[in-house]
């Protein structure tokens, strides 16, 4: 069962939704905030199936480093990024983009499981879920931003 899941609207295409999505470039620009960049694998331009990259950012004032991988791609519907090597147990995460109107409803849909055994479920279900839902919200606003812009 998912974490979470969470629905936006964007100003364009799925098409155009989905490419910048996979942006590592726009992914690093969303969250300049964390110092998130990428490190190995994939460090510019936008991602393809099977395709790694290594982030490094700052949250809750810590270094993580985290690795993930392309492991499903439809385009322009569907793709699903997941951990290969960092601080989750499991980290899942399902993004999808249907046509609505003038523009894209896209999902995110998040399953992850905390290092830690109990003590990392206690920490998903008080702190880390609602966290990362506000990394995402932020994400999900720059990405909005930046496809009002271009449009």
């Amino acid at each position: 069962m998912p974490n979470l899941v969470l629905t936006t609207w964007l100003p364009a295409t799925p098409a155009a939704c989905f490419d910048l999505s996979l942006s590592v470039d726009a992914h690093t620009g969303s969250m300049g905030r964390h110092r998130e960049r990428a490190v190995a694998g994939v460090t510019s331009g936008v991602m393809g199936l099977g395709d790694t990259v290594t982030w490094r950012a700052t949250h809750f004032g810590l270094p993580f480093t985290m690795t993930s991988q392309i492991t499903e791609h439809e385009a322009p519907g569907r793709f699903v990024d997941e951990q290969v090597s960092g601080p989750f147990r499991r980290w899942w995460h399902e993004h999808t983009f249907v046509a609505d109107g003038g523009g894209t409803l896209m999902t995110d849909t998040v399953d992850l499981v905390a290092p830690l055994g109990p003590l990392g479920r206690i920490a998903e279900a008080v702190l880390l879920t609602r966290y990362m839902t506000r990394l995402l919200e932020q994400r999900n606003a720059w990405l909005r931003e930046s496809l009002d812009t271009s449009a």
